[in-house]
């Protein structure tokens, strides 16, 4: 049989026992931020076993995608070595979710094996747990296996846990002896490709608690796995799974590229790990994982670069892994096709990293030569962890390539040594990110505990997401040196998190106002630094007003929602393998790390920036879902990674269906308060790792503005320039009306009645004079009747558009008279047509009394 007939064989046998054929989850479980990779066919199922998800079926079955390389399941150094260890496999399993149990799947499986497969009886072994007399006697009682083929083994062979607490339970394993005379019975779970393990039936019926006791589970579970490369070689009479059809092609291939014949242990070595890494690669990065620097991006450098070396042992010095991708696509993108619909970006993806790595490939091995060359004149059989780490840290060797380097040369390496190197380099990078304290504190720590404060200090309510300002008490209080640290009971101030900068601001105590330099977020409360002097002194118990700058914090809001959006439409242009590698969101503007192999063309740039600012226009609603079970944010959809950490509570932000993410951060409540967004450059910032930097709203102006500048400098030459400047300008002018426009309704919501009609008054956030005014003809338009105020301080001042409609202005109420008395107060003056009138004025620290009292001077005025 062909492996894709032993594939579609498996199927249809559980297919005809009633089980649905599931497809493959991805070998990238973004879903599942605890994993690296899929590396089991039951992780798809995990909710299901951990009693937090259901499936509308009870019996399944599948051939999943898995790799495994690292943790307890690390069999690196065996690949290519032996004939059946992969980084990349597929597994074939089947389950039933409280259905069937031990009975079923014992007699199932010897069907298979035996009944439909003709695997011969007499050379298959089953193991079960030593305590499991349940499964001894299904094996003889409802097989036909020799009773002297069934064996007992401890936890460590015939146990199954998915971790320390939660659903495990016994399982049997099914071997086959592949011995000359068939009489390897006492190798069996002795790790030898002679009498190897090719199915494991896992009977999941306890749960095991945080004591270590299990316990009966109230639904019993079957979860199966069989290794679909290593069927495949007994089915097809082979030796080692990488003679079979499953690899054969991929080795021909790799033999073609390299002009080297599959012949000699070497080349054979070589050309195994090349074809078994290249799989593992192919499949990884078509489900969205890419080489970068930490993590799982790691995972895929440290095993690209490990192939690269194994093609120095064929004489390959330029790229050829990519080359090989097409021919896996040949072979298993009937099966599955994503990697067929991206083998664009995995071929991309894998010379680029190539290319990357070859430009120092052999200057490492010859350094790495002459550390061989002396370690052996002075008598040495290890390799100092210092030059290990030089290689590491200059040509990039992974610390398990170097120690496939030594191991040729019959070295090891001093791994300790490399660790403590490797540790000590994190500290200093991370001493030289860090921030500087602003404050001193006490014992030179670099951070203040609430335990250091005087009072009861107790956690902090953070209030920001509904307001700017907040009445507090001062739970905590310590002054040090001319700082004051205050602890407050509720803030609206947001403490650096998640990318988002904290925000600035001040506190005010018997109208004395201190403003906040500093915040620190400890054992769940919120610290305020200020400075100390004798008019801002606060006590224990006493009240302050907690006062956010609105300002500064609209614009960070701005920047972090336009964030999500950048992100989403990353993912939408490039691809799905774009993940999030860092940001930064201040009122200035935003900054986005991501993981992408190549430079972002303009053509892209441009296609990125115009659909984030199509959904800044569509005027979409932020959904901001707090404080909600991680289980319900994953089942929800949201956008998660693996590295991130996540508690059993999360927040999700969410803009329609476009943009769903983790976020824990403060946004605007509709994207059509972004204004407009900008992106002002893209690099590099590491090797797989690009960086955009954008501007939003009031920054769109202030880059307009520089632009100006530039232009001025220039004595105009680029007209191209001197044209998106036009373009931004309309663009910014257009949707500042529109979104001053989109309020009028909250606006009309509040209004006063007034003798039949009605007086509406409103701070607005529109630009300049012609933008308020377009706003105020939407108002006039909407009151059918009535007077309108709108206000907005533009550059230091105030600015006032007054309108009065068409029947108020026929009884004699003009909009010139009431904007001049409304400026008046204000220090300034103005006038106008009847129906619609304009003032300016300084005095913008008044603006908010004197608008509170603008109905009444209207009513007062229009009477008289």
């Amino acid at each position: 049989m062909t492996s894709a007939d032993i594939r579609q064989s498996f199927l249809t046998f559980f297919r005809e026992k009633q089980h649905r054929i599931v497809d493959s989850a991805p070998v990238v479980p973004h879903d599942d931020p605890t994993l690296l990779f899929t590396n089991a066919g039951m992780n798809q199922f995990k909710d299901v076993f951990l009693d937090l998800g259901t499936r509308e079926y009870t019996r399944a079955a599948d051939t999943q995608k898995c790799i495994r390389v690292s943790g307890k399941h690390n069999d690196l150094e065996e690949v290519g070595r032996d004939t059946y260890h992969h980084t990349f496999f597929e597994m074939l399993g089947n389950w039933s979710f409280g259905d069937y149990y031990k009975r079923e799947a014992i007699s199932w499986a010897w069907e298979l094996l035996t009944e439909v497969w003709k695997l011969p009886k007499e050379r298959l072994h089953a193991t079960v747990y030593q305590d499991d007399d349940e499964a001894l006697a299904l094996w003889t009682e409802v097989t036909d296996i020799d009773p002297a083929h069934v064996h007992r083994f401890g936890a460590k062979d015939n146990f199954w846990e998915m971790g320390d607490t939660g659903p495990c339970g016994p399982c049997s394993e099914i071997h086959i002896d592949m011995t000359e005379n068939g009489d390897g019975g006492p190798l069996v779970n002795a790790g030898v490709p002679e009498v190897m393990e090719i199915w494991n039936l896992v009977f999941i019926q306890y749960n095991r608690d945080e004591q270590g006791v299990l316990h009966d589970l109230p639904k019993k579970h079957i979860d199966t796995g069989m290794g679909f490369e290593r069927i495949c070689a007994v089915m097809q009479g082979k030796r080692s799974n990488y003679d079979t059809d499953v690899f054969m092609p991929v080795i021909d291939r790799i033999a073609e590229v390299t002009g080297q014949p599959y012949e000699g242990e070497q080349r054979q070595v070589s050309m195994r790990v090349i074809a078994d890494h290249v799989r593992m690669l192919t499949f990884s990065i078509a489900d969205g994982a890419i080489p970068g620097s930490e993590g799982r991006g790691y995972v895929l450098r440290r095993i690209l670069r490990r192939a690269a070396r194994f093609g120095r042992n064929l004489g390959v010095r330029e790229p050829f892994l990519w080359s090989i991708v097409g021919t896996l696509c040949d072979t298993m993108g009937d099966v599955f096709p994503e990697i067929v619909e991206n083998r664009h970006v995995v071929e991309k993806v894998i010379r680029a990293e190539e290319e990357s790595f070859n430009a120092t490939l052999d200057r490492g091995l010859e350094i790495f030569e002459d550390i061989v060359a002396r370690t052996k004149k002075a008598g040495g059989t290890v390799i100092d962890g210092a030059d290990v780490f030089r290689l590491y840290d200059t040509f990039g060797f992974p610390l398990d390539l170097t120690n496939l380097l030594a191991e040729e040369h019959g070295l090891t390496i001093d791994g300790v040594r490399f660790d403590a190197l490797l540790s000590e380099q994190k500290k200093r990078s991370r001493a030289v990110t860090k921030k500087n304290v602003v404050f001193p504190t006490a014992g030179g720590s670099g951070a203040i505990q609430l335990d250091l404060l005087d009072g009861a200090p107790a956690g902090t309510e953070f209030t920001g997401y509904e307001s700017f300002t907040s009445e507090a008490t001062v739970t905590g209080l310590r002054k040090i040196g001319e700082d004051l640290f205050i602890l407050l009971d509720y803030t609206p101030f947001y403490v650096e998190s998640g990318g988002q900068v904290s925000d600035q601001g001040q506190l005010v105590w018997n109208g004395v106002s201190a403003a906040v330099e500093g915040l620190i977020k400890a054992d769940g409360g919120v610290i305020h630094a200020v400075k100390a002097d004798a008019s801002f002194a606060p006590q224990l118990g006493d009240t302050v007003q907690a006062q956010v700058d609105v300002r500064s914090r609209r614009d960070t809001m701005r920047n972090h929602t336009a964030t999500h959006l950048l992100h989403a439409a990353l993912r939408t242009v490039l691809g799905t393998h774009v993940q999030q590698a860092g940001s930064l969101v201040d009122p200035e503007h935003l900054r986005f790390d991501f993981s992408h192999y190549e430079k972002v063309s303009d053509e892209q740039l441009e296609a990125i920036e115009t659909l984030v600012n199509e959904k800044i226009l569509e005027g979409i609603p932020v959904q901001q879902h707090r404080a909600i079970p991680f289980d319900d944010a994953k089942t929800m959809g949201a956008l998660m990674f693996f590295g991130d950490k996540y508690g059993d509570v999360v927040n999700v932000l969410q803009v329609d269906q476009f943009s769903m993410e983790f976020c824990g951060g403060t946004h605007v409540h509709n994207t059509a308060e972004i204004g407009l967004l900008k992106i002002t450059s893209e690099g590099s910032v590491a090797s797989g790792t690009r960086r955009i930097e954008a501007v939003t709203g009031r920054g769109v102006a202030q880059y307009i503005e520089r632009m100006h500048e530039q232009l001025a400098e220039r004595r105009r030459h680029e007209a191209a320039l001197h044209d998106e400047i036009k373009r931004l300008e309309k663009e910014l002018s257009k949707l500042s009306v529109e979104q001053g426009a989109s309020q009028i309704d909250s606006i009309l919501g509040a209004a006063e009645e007034w003798n039949g009609s009605r007086i509406a008054v409103a701070r607005m956030q529109a630009g300049d004079a012609e933008q308020l005014k377009g706003i105020g003809d939407v108002l006039r338009e909407k009151l059918h009747s009535g007077v309108g105020l709108l206000a907005d301080v533009v550059d230091g001042k105030v600015l006032l558009v007054c309108v009065v409609t068409d029947d108020l202005v026929a009884k004699g109420v003009k909009a010139g008279a009431l904007v001049g008395l409304i400026a008046k107060r204000l220090g300034g003056g103005g006038g106008g047509r009847p129906h619609m009138a304009t003032a300016g004025a300084k005095d913008t620290e008044s603006l908010d009394a004197v608008l509170a009292e603008a109905p009444a001077i209207i009513r007062e005025a229009a009477t008289t």
